[in-house]
C-alpha cells in the first residue's frame, strides 16, 4: 500500500504540540512498519528548516519536496479544489493528514485526519483574527466529513468533534498521545543538569511552565498566584523564582505586560526555547510544574512532566483529567486563588510533594508512542481495498 503523509506542519522547525505529536508518531510508525510505502509531502518556497534525514534510516519512506508560495498554492488547494495531492506524490491509496491544512485529493485518495482539538471553535476569543481566518478558510467540518476516518487525542477532542461538527462516532477513533521514551526523569548526579541550568540560566529552585506564548495557556493566571505566593513573606516560599517558557504565538503582547507589570517581575524569568535535547533535564530540575490551561485536546507538557517525575498542577477541564487522572493537582482555571493554594500546598508539604511525584510517574506510564504508532498503523491496514 502506498501512504501518503503531509508533514508541512514540521517545515517551520518548531517543536510544539503538533510538531511533537508528528514526528515521534511518524518515528514510530516507521520502525514499526517495513512494509508499506510512505511518501511525505513538504512544500516550501523558502528554505524548509525540517530536516529529512531523520527519517532517512527508513528505506520505505521518502520526501517529495515542492518549492510552490504556500499562499499560491494554498489558493488552488482552496479554490480550484486543485492540483491534487495524491497525484503530485505519484498516486497514494491513502492520505494521512497528522494535522488540519489545505488540501485537494482526487477522489480514489482516502483520507485519514488527525484533530488534536477544537480550540478555535470553542474558544476564538483567544486567537489572532489571522488563526481565525486561517481556520475558517481550512474549514476543518468540511475535511472531518470529508474523511474516511478520524483520530482524536483524546475521548474530549471526540466528544467535541462529535457534538461540533455532527460526524458519526463510529468514524471517529481515539488514540492517545505519548512522551519519548528519553523523556524521563534524570538522576540527581548527571551532569546534564548543571549544563542545562547553565545553558539557560535557571535558578536553584523553581516553578515552571513549558508551552506556547498564547492567551490560551492562561499564563496571567501564573503570575498572579506567584504574585500571591511571595506576597505570603515565607522564607520556604521566596526561595522559588518563577520560569515561563516557551515559543511566542498571537495575542504575547499583553502577556509580557502581565509579566513586567508583576509585583515580583525580578523572579520571573522568561526564555522563549528549551531544545527539545534538553527538556527532560529542565523538568528534572524543576520544583513544580504548572500548566492552567483554558483549554487542551491532550496536553503533552503536563505528560512530559510527569514523566520526568516533576509535580504537576493543572486544569480541570477538556482533555487535561484524562491525562493526569490522579497523578496531578487539579484547578479551576478561571480561579486563579485555586492554583495559588495549589502551589502553596505542594511546595510547603514535603511528603504531598513526593507523592504527587510518585502518582504522576505511575500515571505517566500509560502513555507511549509505539502504542500510538501500533493504533494508527491498524487503522491504515483497515482502510485497504
Amino acid at each position: 500500500m502506498r501512504i501518503g503523509i503531509d508533514i508541512r506542519c514540521l517545515s517551520d522547525g518548531k517543536r510544539t504540540g503538533v510538531e511533537e505529536y508528528t514526528i515521534n508518531l511518524l518515528e514510530n510508525l516507521f520502525e514499526l512498519d517495513k512494509k508499506n510505502q510512505y511518501i511525505l509531502f513538504l512544500n516550501s518556497y523558502n528554505d524548509s528548516h525540517f530536516d529529512e534525514r531523520i527519517f532517512a534510516q527508513f528505506k520505505n519512506v521518502s520526501v517529495k519536496r515542492f518549492n510552490y508560495p504556500n499562499k499560491l498554492l494554498n489558493f488552488c488547494f482552496w479554490y480550484l479544489r486543485w492540483p491534487h495531492i495524491d497525484k503530485m506524490l505519484g498516486g497514494v491509496d491513502l492520505f494521512f493528514m497528522p494535522n488540519i491544512n489545505f488540501v485537494a485529493l482526487s477522489a480514489k485518495a482516502k483520507l485519514i485526519l488527525t484533530i488534536h482539538d477544537l480550540s478555535y471553535e470553542i474558544f476564538p476569543e483567544t486567537f489572532s483574527f489571522k488563526r481565525r481566518a486561517w481556520h475558517h478558510f481550512i474549514n476543518p467540518r468540511t475535511l472531518c466529513r470529508r474523511a474516511e476516518k478520524i483520530i482524536a487525542v483524546s475521548d474530549s477532542s471526540r466528544a467535541d468533534i462529535i457534538s461540533r461538527y455532527g460526524i458519526n462516532p463510529k468514524k471517529i477513533e481515539r488514540i492517545y498521545n505519548g512522551a519519548p521514551y528519553e523523556m524521563m526523569q534524570l538522576d540527581r548526579n548527571d551532569p546534564k543538569l548543571i549544563e542545562v541550568k547553565e545553558k539557560y540560566h535557571l535558578p536553584f529552585n523553581f516553578i515552571f511552565y513549558l508551552g506556547t506564548i498564547e492567551p490560551r495557556k492562561n499564563i496571567a493566571a501564573i503570575v498572579k498566584a506567584y504574585d500571591q505566593l511571595r506576597s505570603l513573606n515565607n522564607p520556604q516560599l521566596d526561595r522559588y523564582k518563577l520560569v515561563i517558557a516557551g515559543g511566542k504565538g498571537w495575542k504575547i503582547d499583553n502577556i509580557l505586560q502581565t509579566m513586567r507589570n508583576a509585583k515580583f517581575t525580578n523572579d520571573i524569568i522568561f526564555t522563549s526555547c528549551i531544545l527539545n535535547q534538553d527538556k527532560a533535564a529542565t523538568y528534572t530540575l524543576a520544583s513544580l510544574f504548572v500548566y492552567p490551561s483554558f483549554f487542551e485536546g491532550f496536553g503533552i507538557p503536563v505528560l512530559e512532566a510527569m514523566r520526568c517525575g516533576v509535580p504537576v498542577i493543572t486544569s480541570n477541564c477538556s482533555a487535561l483529567p484524562e491525562v493526569v487522572d490522579q497523578g496531578a493537582v487539579m484547578i479551576d482555571p478561571d480561579k486563579p486563588d485555586e492554583l495559588y493554594l495549589a502551589m502553596k500546598e505542594v511546595l510547603l508539604n514535603r511528603e504531598f510533594h513526593q507523592q504527587l511525584s510518585n502518582q504522576g510517574l505511575r500515571q505517566a506510564v500509560r502513555f507511549n508512542w509505539r502504542t500510538s504508532a501500533r493504533e494508527t498503523l491498524s487503522i491504515f491496514e483497515k482502510m485497504k481495498g
